[in-house]
Parts: structure tokens; C-alpha cells; sequence
């Protein structure tokens, strides 16, 4: 079953993770018209309804909802932002928010994440508090300039190469 997108209102909030309350909902919202504000791009969210239960087959880290902001500095590179609420290996939930950039070494890897955060939901930390922590890290990165370029030489990476 692929992913379903739309507004972040359209997202089954109950369904997906079905012991939130109504506040925890509002919650949410909230958090996620933050990120949408933010976004100079109209945002469309994801959700994947086929893992509202955890699956330890299923490889890597499963999106359950998300949003991926991405912004072009010109036709041959990438700057990505991402909020994604995940299951963990020990199946867990976690909210994972990262900043990404085309990768321009001499070895090609693909991208490279800038910064990035997990936040697990335990005992101690809710999902609402992990998304909205998550949520806020992601509208400071979507405040800062909005180019591969100044967030490649944060991190000490190549320069983009000319085409």
C-alpha cells in the first residue's frame, strides 16, 4: 500500500496512533501549521496506514507520517528538510527531523545530513512533545538561508562543482 499525502488535516491522526486525545491532536496541528507556515512551499504530508503497527520485517526506519520540504538551488542540487514520525529497530516511536544536501565528493554518497535529531517516545517523553520538539528544530532550519551552498560550507563539505 503506498503512502497517502495530502494536508497535515487530512492525515488520520486517531487512526495512525490511536491512543492520542483529542488535545494531543490539537497538539499536533498546531506543531505542524508551524512547519507548514514556515515552508516558503506549500507542504503535502505523508502517511503510511499499513504501519500503524510495528513490523520488525520491515528494514531501516518505516515512515509512518511525514514531510519532506525541498528546496532547489538550481536544477542539479538539492536542499532537503524532513519531520518524520518513525518506528525505531526496537520498535519504538521516534520523531526524526534532518537537514540534507546533494553530495559533491569525490565519492558519491548521495546526500549528506547537515544536522539532525531522533527524539524517542518512552516513558518519559510523549509523542506530542517529541513532535513538537522536532517541529520546532525544523522551523529554525527553514528560517536559515534557504541555500545548498551556505549549508554545505556549515558543515565543511565540498563545494558544489560546476556542470
Amino acid at each position: 500500500m503506498p503512502m497517502r499525502r495530502g494536508t497535515f488535516d487530512n492525515a488520520p491522526l486517531t487512526t495512525l496512533f490511536p491512543d492520542l486525545s483529542l488535545a494531543d491532536v490539537h497538539s499536533l496541528q498546531s506543531a505542524a501549521s508551524a512547519v507548514d507556515r514556515a515552508s516558503a512551499n506549500r507542504t503535502e504530508w505523508e502517511w503510511a496506514l499499513q504501519l500503524v503497527v510495528f513490523h520488525d520485517s520491515e528494514p531501516g526506519s518505516p515512515v509512518i507520517l511525514g514531510v519532506d520540504v525541498i528546496e532547489h538551488a538550481d536544477g542539479t542540487d538539492r536542499l532537503e528538510f524532513l519531520l518524520q514520525v518513525v518506528w525505531t529497530e526496537k520498535g519504538q516511536l521516534a520523531v526524526d527531523a534532518a537537514v540534507n544536501v546533494a553530495c559533491w565528493c569525490d565519492s558519491e554518497h548521495a546526500t549528506h545530513d547537515i544536522d539532525a535529531v531522533r527524539v524517542v517516545v518512552d516513558d518519559e517523553t510523549s509523542l506530542v512533545n517529541a513532535f513538537r520538539a522536532s517541529a520546532e528544530r525544523l522551523t529554525g532550519w527553514l528560517a536559515d538561508p534557504r541555500d545548498a551552498d551556505h549549508w554545505r560550507a556549515r558543515a565543511g563539505l565540498p563545494v558544489r562543482r560546476p556542470e
